[in-house]
């Protein structure tokens, strides 16, 4: 038995036809409507794609956002006019268009930083207590190793403060401040290291 499997014409011709068989299947009311030409229907499709890749929207929601955009034009712009979306820059049906699009993608976005929030976060009381730990080690190993200068130095920066700030604080230079801060760093990874 032979399958049948569609070639990427026949697969995004589907696709369209399924679009404008959903959305034209909930107006029955309507006698005739109009169908938009297949260029047009290719045409749209192309530069929809080329507005993901450029958004950097994940590729499997490609087509679901073409398609989304498909529907909001069938809403708002007569089919017969699909082919004025790419060539006119100063029509109506241009900026329903250019609004379809930009909606789809700022949905697909947000819905995409909201996405990354799960339930397998860190819990922040456990971290901050563990990172209560360190510091309490860090400090008494510090106290052992460095310099009041270099001690100071670190509480600094553990508490926000940048070099430049921090150099301006202790009267002295961005640079010696970069390497105060580098060996005091290692003494403490030495003293941790061999304890």
């Amino acid at each position: 038995m032979r399958r049948f499997l569609p070639s990427k014409s026949n697969s995004r011709q589907m696709m369209v036809a399924v679009v404008l068989g959903t959305a034209l299947a909930g107006s029955p009311t309507k006698a005739a409507v109009a169908e938009p030409p297949a260029e047009a229907l290719t045409d749209i499709s192309k530069y929809c794609q080329t507005c993901w890749r450029n958004a950097r929207l994940p590729t499997d929601r490609w087509q679901d956002c073409t398609q989304e955009v498909f529907i909001r034009l069938l809403e708002r712009v007569e089919a017969d006019r699909w082919g004025s979306v790419l060539v006119d820059n100063e029509t109506i049906e241009r900026r329903e268009f250019l609004r379809a699009i930009d909606a789809v993608k700022k949905r697909t976005q947000r819905a995409r930083k909201f996405a990354n929030l799960s339930s397998d976060q860190a819990d922040t009381r456990i971290s901050n207590s563990s990172m209560k730990d360190e510091r309490d080690a860090v400090a008494k190993a510090s106290v052992e190793v460095l310099s009041p200068r270099q001690r100071r130095l670190l509480d600094l920066t553990a508490d926000g403060w940048s070099v430049p700030e921090i150099a301006k604080e202790l009267g002295t230079t961005v640079e010696r401040i970069s390497d105060e801060k580098y060996k005091a760093i290692k003494k403490l990874q030495h003293f941790f290291r061999v304890s």
